[in-house]
């Protein structure tokens, strides 16, 4: 089997104090920020509403999601556009604000290795953190923050 059979091409998503890693099938586009249109009563992770193709998108903030405050906007952030897998959201979108480009990488089992489970709280969305070579980053659990968005918001 060749080797790029065992690959995988993933994002390393920068936060503000942290990165994510996600498989590049799960990102549909990497928007420039624009402020959303907050809703009332919503959580302070969940940011608003910003218009994407035609579209209402939910934006939230992953730090927000964790209990840690959303980080301050800056030239630097975008909007990553993720497809919606669970069928909860009616738009089939949901965006999550990052702090800088996400960077492509390919990632094997040779440099990808688990870290720990823990470090976060109960019910948050992060199924772990990995060690990649010199870098620490989450695995976003993202169904399990599609269904927050769902049952706290704009979706419902």
């Amino acid at each position: 089997m060749s080797s790029e059979a065992n690959e995988l091409y993933s994002l390393l998503i920068p936060l503000a104090e942290d990165r994510l890693i996600v498989p590049r099938a799960c990102v549909a586009e990497v928007v420039r920020f624009s402020p959303p249109e907050q809703e009332d009563g919503a959580y302070d992770w969940m940011l608003g509403n910003v218009s994407w193709n035609g579209r209402a998108l939910p934006v939230v903030s992953f730090e927000g999601a964790l209990g840690k405050d959303v980080p301050a906007i800056t030239g630097r952030t975008r909007i990553v556009v993720f497809y919606a897998s669970t069928g909860n959201l009616k738009t089939g979108y949901f965006g999550v604000l990052t702090q800088g480009f996400p960077q492509l990488v390919r990632v094997n089992k040779d440099v990808l290795q688990l870290h720990t489970t823990e470090g976060w709280p109960q019910d948050a969305p992060v199924l772990c953190r990995v060690k990649m070579i010199n870098e620490f980053p989450l695995i976003p659990n993202l169904e399990k923050l599609e269904a927050m968005l769902a049952r706290e918001s704009l979706q419902a």
